[in-house]
């Protein structure tokens, strides 16, 4: 399947639904402190979406995924399912992963939380973990290759002594939630496709602590690390330009 190319308007669109996606997260961080569940946090952030934004939350029934938001405490790499049941406590980390539809389109992002009194190494891992994605974004322009980017963010994620995961990957976006091109945060510089001016992905590299392995959980959806160790990803949409890049879903303050 080939690559969509976005037109302008597309683009245009493509930034609303970005910004807004970005704006959950900025709405749910006050809210992400110890002793709130994650099925409140769903909770919250669906309200929001669809009764401020007038949004469609895009995990909801994706696939038969039961949550409007995905929620990754500590060992779980990515696909956590909101519960009433896990509370969240000083120490943990945790990956909230936002995707909203408005007006066709998606916008699609994920950050890291720490909770109250987070172990030194793990702020680190959650660190490097942003680093990483933000050395994948600055590869990207019209010419670059797509091994450029997981070139960069294996690199620099090896230099700290962390693991990168394999299994899951980036993705292009647009009316659809995943399609092509897959973004691999792994890989050799000058290879995979050539970038060009309109295409629209997802980097969002999830680096472990310990071994790079993962398993699925039964519940067909929560990959947690082999090794039990903790695991941090970050996420942006952005779009190729004509000399670069644009973050389709930076948050207000938010430089890299």
């Amino acid at each position: 399947m080939a690559v969509i190319i976005k037109t302008p308007e597309e683009i245009e669109k493509m930034r609303v639904a970005g910004r807004m996606a970005a704006e959950v997260l900025e709405m749910i961080e006050p809210h992400v402190q110890p002793g709130i569940s994650t099925g409140e946090l769903d909770r919250i952030c669906h309200d929001y979406i669809v009764n401020v934004q007038k949004a469609i939350p895009a995990p909801l029934n994706y696939h038969g995924f039961p949550k409007s938001i995905c929620t990754s405490i500590n060992e779980v790499i990515c696909h956590g399912i909101p519960n009433d049941k896990k509370k969240l406590k000083s120490g943990d980390i945790i990956n909230i992963d936002i995707t909203v539809i408005k007006d066709g389109y998606h916008g699609d992002t994920s950050m890291m939380f720490c909770v109250g009194q987070v172990p030194e190494l793990w702020q680190k891992l959650c660190r490097v973990t942003r680093e990483c994605m933000i050395k994948g974004i600055e590869q990207v322009k019209p010419g670059a290759h797509l091994g450029d980017i997981g070139y960069a963010i294996a690199k620099h994620a090896h230099a700290h002594n962390f693991s990168v995961v394999e299994e899951y990957c980036g993705h292009g976006i647009g009316k659809v939630f995943h399609e092509e091109p897959q973004v691999l945060h792994y890989g050799k510089a000058g290879t995979g496709i050539i970038l060009e001016e309109g295409m629209t992905f997802t980097i969002e590299p999830m680096i472990n602590l310990g071994t790079k392995q993962s398993k699925l959980k039964p519940d067909g959806w929560t990959a947690v690390t082999k090794d039990k160790k903790p695991s941090a990803q970050w996420e942006h949409t952005l779009v190729v330009t004509a000399d670069g890049f644009e973050i389709l879903t930076l948050r207000k303050g938010e430089t890299i």
